[in-house]
């Protein structure tokens, strides 16, 4: 298996603030917006990120480093989500608390050893997890949300663009 190492690892997972932190200063309050009712806003997507750096991804390797074989908790990422209420947030002070907070994670990936990578933890759902698993699902993870928010973006104008949509549809 030729998984990518540490080092490869951070800079991927400093490009999703970058990528977020253009588009929601691109959007200003527009991050707020909702493409229907119960769909993730820019603002969503940023603020569930930040939850998964201490929920999931930095928070599940710190304890693998501390105990291996730790357990690894689960959480409601829907009430977590409707209590952050993240709708009403400022979508750059946001995107700045998200940007300070991976800038934590990204710090532990790069102090984590050869060794550390097979290290594991113990999740309720998909049980072992080693670390050089993680840093990949973290990355993938990030990708999904990234490609999620440029869409609502992309939701956002689409009313507006009038004849050019015929450039986006299937088969042009």
């Amino acid at each position: 298996m030729n998984v990518l190492p540490p080092d490869r690892i951070a800079p991927l997972l400093a490009a999703t603030v970058a990528t977020l932190r253009a588009e929601v200063r691109g959007l200003g309050s527009e991050a707020r917006w909702q493409p229907a009712a119960g769909e993730w806003s820019v603002n969503a997507c940023v603020g569930h990120l930040l939850e998964c750096e201490e929920r999931s991804f930095a928070g599940w390797i710190r304890l693998i480093l501390e105990t291996d074989g730790a357990p690894l908790t689960g959480w409601d990422q829907a009430a977590v989500a409707a209590a952050r209420r993240d709708e009403e947030a400022d979508p750059i002070e946001l995107v700045e608390v998200f940007a300070a907070r991976r800038s934590e994670g990204i710090a532990l990936v790069r102090a984590l050893s050869p060794a550390d990578l097979g290290r594991v933890g113990i999740h309720p759902v998909i049980g072992p997890l080693r670390i050089d698993e993680l840093l990949g699902e973290w990355v993938h993870h990030d990708r999904n949300h990234v490609r999620q928010a440029l869409a609502v973006t992309q939701a956002r104008v689409w009313p507006q663009m009038g004849a050019t949509r015929r450039f986006s549809e299937p088969g042009d």
